[in-house]
């Protein structure tokens, strides 16, 4: 039995590529767990969307966070490094879900705190598959944080 059964999961998906946006939310659609993923495209919005800045004062606090590496304004290690320094927000998992399988990629997310790092796979079933296991693992498996 999942430990969130019974409220809804918010996800926060940080991705600019916005077949990557639709792919991810149609992959969620039909969840185990009910969920509501916010996209932003970039590293502002997702700064602002998780300290409830400006446009995003009654964001809900993301369960998790699906964060893509290369985006506009703000990278995704920039937004990792924030998110992990920040004593508010540093408990909430984030997965890296990026088309980077560059080595330097994967160790600075690492060592920058990333709960894990997902290589999108190029096929449309096989990205899928892989967000389906992100959501099998955390929101299913993994306990989380209730803010």
């Amino acid at each position: 039995m999942s430990p969130i059964t019974g409220r809804q999961v918010e996800i926060l998906l940080v991705e600019d590529s916005p077949g990557d946006v639709r792919l991810t939310r149609e992959a969620l659609r039909d969840s185990k767990v009910r969920n509501q993923v916010h996209a932003v495209a970039d590293g502002v919005d997702a700064m602002a969307f998780l300290r409830r800045d400006g446009r995003f004062a009654s964001a809900p606090r993301p369960d998790l966070v699906l964060l893509d590496l290369n985006m506009p304004r703000k990278s995704g290690h920039e937004v990792l490094a924030e998110v992990k320094g920040d004593r508010e927000l540093r408990a909430i998992p984030v997965v890296i879900l990026t088309s980077s399988e560059e080595e330097k990629d994967v160790a600075r997310a690492y060592n920058l705190s990333a709960n894990c790092y997902v290589t999108k796979p190029m096929d449309f079933q096989q990205f899928r598959r892989a967000v389906r296991d992100i959501e099998d693992f955390w929101l299913l498996v993994v306990r989380l944080p209730s803010e």
